[in-house]
């Protein structure tokens, strides 16, 4: 029952960061990063204080005394694995969409599974080291690829920073992947304050900007992406690894560079044939390594 309570939480933060490059693509497209962070972050700081609302009265069952809840929300290291891996993941990321093709920024932001994977390696002991080892670097390949070969044949066309920046996320996200089953912090209590940070952050960030706000639909889908892909979808793969660490939901999560690329693809976005190469090569690698650690833990 937890199995498949986990898998459910993780499918659905797939579907909804599948629809997170998409978006953002079309916001990005008419207004500063700033902006469009500024109202994600507001969006899911929303969502993190229904949920913590709603989950207030059972607190001192789920976390045990009140000593405990204190902690959860005052200790300085749940607070810098949410600060991180929220704020400086999607930070990254938006600043990595606005500098470089989206589509390539997307999957190059998207080898966080990769780097969970070298992770494995280092601070646990898989079963099969030499083949993860070699599905990382496969993935690294195919994202040298889709950098080199992205528009025009030529290395780096778009800005430096953008690559680096999608690369910084990536990161930030196999960080906040691998710590947040470690803290013991509820997923609420992590991500209501580091969404608060990520709103004042940001709200700093856009006040410099003297443009127009966005209004009607376009403030719809800045909510959207708040609620939604980084709302819901983080709060819902932190309730997943909660249940169930990085087993067969890992498996679900390599399905994300998947969607949202198919998604990319629909709306217009063009790759060459050696992206499309080094694209396959990452997603190929992502699920390798989600398989492998799957077949390891249902093997313990």
């Amino acid at each position: 029952m937890v199995a498949r309570s986990a898998l459910v939480f993780a499918a659905g933060a797939v579907a909804l960061w599948s629809t997170n490059a998409l978006v953002g693509k079309s916001l990005l497209a008419s207004h500063p990063v700033s902006q469009v962070q500024f109202l994600q972050f507001s969006g899911a700081a929303l969502v993190f204080a229904v949920i913590w609302l709603m989950n207030r009265e059972d607190a001192p069952q789920r976390n045990g005394a009140p000593g405990a809840t204190a902690a959860a929300w005052m200790g300085l290291a749940p607070i810098g694995v949410g600060i991180i891996g929220l704020v400086g993941t999607m930070v990254l990321q938006y600043l990595a969409f606005a500098s470089m093709p989206v589509i390539e920024a997307n999957l190059v932001a998207y080898t966080w599974p990769l780097m969970v994977a070298a992770a494995v390696i280092v601070l646990e002991n898989p079963r099969r080291p030499a083949l993860l080892g070699l599905a990382a670097v496969l993935g690294f390949v195919g994202v040298a690829l889709v950098i080199s070969g992205g528009r025009d044949q030529s290395w780096l066309q778009g800005d430096l920073v953008g690559y680096l920046a999608a690369f910084g996320s990536a990161l930030c996200m196999a960080f906040y992947s691998v710590m947040v089953g470690r803290v013991a912090a509820s997923p609420d209590r992590l991500l209501l304050p580091s969404s608060l940070f990520g709103v004042a952050l940001t709200f700093l960030w856009s006040a410099r900007h003297g443009v127009a706000w966005p209004s009607g639909t376009d403030l719809a889908l800045g909510l959207y992406l708040g609620a939604g892909p980084m709302g819901l979808g983080y709060y819902f793969w932190s309730r997943a690894l909660k249940l169930e660490g990085s087993g067969k939901v890992a498996v679900v999560a390599y399905l994300t560079p998947i969607a949202s690329t198919l998604l990319l693809t629909l709306s217009g976005e063009r790759m060459t044939m050696t992206a499309i190469a080094g694209a396959v090569l990452v997603i190929g690698s992502c699920v390798a390594v989600g398989m492998e650690r799957s077949e390891a833990e249902n093997h313990v």
